[in-house]
């Protein structure tokens, strides 16, 4: 990967980590930007009370002088404001006091096989990496990765389209990026506002029944250029690369590029996208059925990818499990957890695909600057007679 992305940290540790490596020299960030996503990143109705103690903020530490990216690791620090509630027990030296093992894992949670797979019979070993607390660094590199792709041109949305089972109605034109213009006023971060009241109430109905709640979100991206990725092995299809990307998310369960699962019941003749050519706009499809993404590779249309959530494992009604110290039957735990996540999802979502697009462009064009960068994009649009 030209483009390297790393965080560490739990979610009751004293902060995280975020390093991007590989930015070109002379990118121009803004300390607004990267925590303006961060506050996205909390938003949404459903949140828990974590939220209200946590106020993220991303502290660049390397890699950054006077605005601008020097060419070397960008590295970012997200404190933890709870951490003076759990300082004993996550502590990373030892401290006097016993502190009590966490022994009941939640189903749908990675608790049990981590214990198995770590040797441990803590499962707080375990379930502080794996909280969706760890997001917020990935939120941060996101940012950066955002600003590089501004830099060429390039935008990335999401948005809400379902909440269990209220659905936003499917739209008859396409987006652009105008029509996200009020996305993060609504409480569910869904275009729709009738649909948007719905999922709120959704969210209020199964809340008050100690449930949690999944759904769908759409990360759009805006301006690419054709031919990112490649068809030559499966570890460059752009399409596989955006699928892992985003089921390494905690809590995704299943991903489609443009309509996705919905061309598994249609004719060929309703699945693909006609091409056309005239001269003031070149090539260009009517349709875009397949998200922007063929043969592994960008087309030039919105790059559309559709990703699903399932309800979180943490409930305030516990599910039955298993003690694994004494075997007994039990309830699995229970801690601070919201009830729905699905908006700031999105945002997540927004920063994974950013990442991808980013690496593959720098993969494309190369530079160690970011004009650079911009020449050789330029170029490559030329050649090949692209036209925004």
């Amino acid at each position: 990967m030209a483009l390297r992305l790393i965080t560490a940290g739990e979610s009751h540790g004293p902060g995280l980590t975020c390093i991007v490596e590989g930015l070109p020299a002379g990118l121009e960030l803004e300390q607004d930007a990267i925590n303006r996503d961060m506050a996205r990143r909390q938003l949404g109705h459903g949140r828990g009370g974590r939220m209200k103690i946590e106020r993220d903020r991303a502290d660049v530490t390397a890699g950054v002088r006077h605005g601008r990216t020097m060419g070397g690791p960008v590295a970012l620090q997200i404190p933890n404001r709870d951490y003076g509630n759990w300082e004993e027990r996550m502590n990373p030296w030892p401290v006097e006091r016993s502190i009590p093992e966490v022994h009941l894992p939640r189903p749908g949670h990675a608790d049990l096989v981590g214990t198995w797979k770590y040797r441990t019979g803590d499962v707080r070993n375990v379930l502080e990496r794996a909280s969706a607390r760890e997001t917020a660094a990935r939120v941060a590199g996101g940012a950066l990765a955002k600003a590089f792709l501004k830099a060429v041109g390039v935008e990335v949305r999401s948005h809400v389209t379902q909440i269990t089972k209220v659905r936003a109605p499917a739209r008859t034109t396409a987006l652009t990026v105008e029509d996200f213009e009020g996305v993060d006023e609504s409480p569910v971060r869904c275009l729709d506002a009738e649909a948007s009241r719905a999922m709120v109430g959704e969210i209020n109905v199964l809340r008050k029944q100690n449930e949690s709640l999944g759904g769908t979100f759409e990360v759009i991206a805006f301006g690419l250029v054709p031919g990112l990725g490649s068809h030559i092995s499966w570890e460059e299809r752009l399409d596989g690369r955006i699928a892992m990307a985003m089921m390494s998310i905690q809590a995704m369960k299943g991903v489609g590029i443009g309509d996705g699962f919905d061309v598994a019941g249609v004719p060929g003749s309703q699945a693909h996208d006609e091409i056309f050519y005239d001269e003031e706009r070149g090539y260009f499809r009517e349709t875009n059925h397949s998200g922007g993404l063929e043969g592994g590779m960008t087309t030039g249309e919105p790059l559309v990818v559709r990703v699903a959530m399932k309800p979180i494992p943490t409930l305030t009604k516990p599910l039955r499990s298993v003690d694994i110290d004494t075997k007994e039957p039990a309830q699995a735990l229970r801690e601070r957890t919201d009830s729905c996540t699905v908006p700031a999802a999105g945002v997540v979502g927004e920063a994974m695909l950013a990442h991808v697009l980013a690496d593959a462009y720098r993969t494309k064009f190369g530079g160690d600057h970011i004009d650079d960068v911009r020449e050789a994009v330029r170029a490559y649009e030329e050649r090949i007679g692209w036209r925004r």
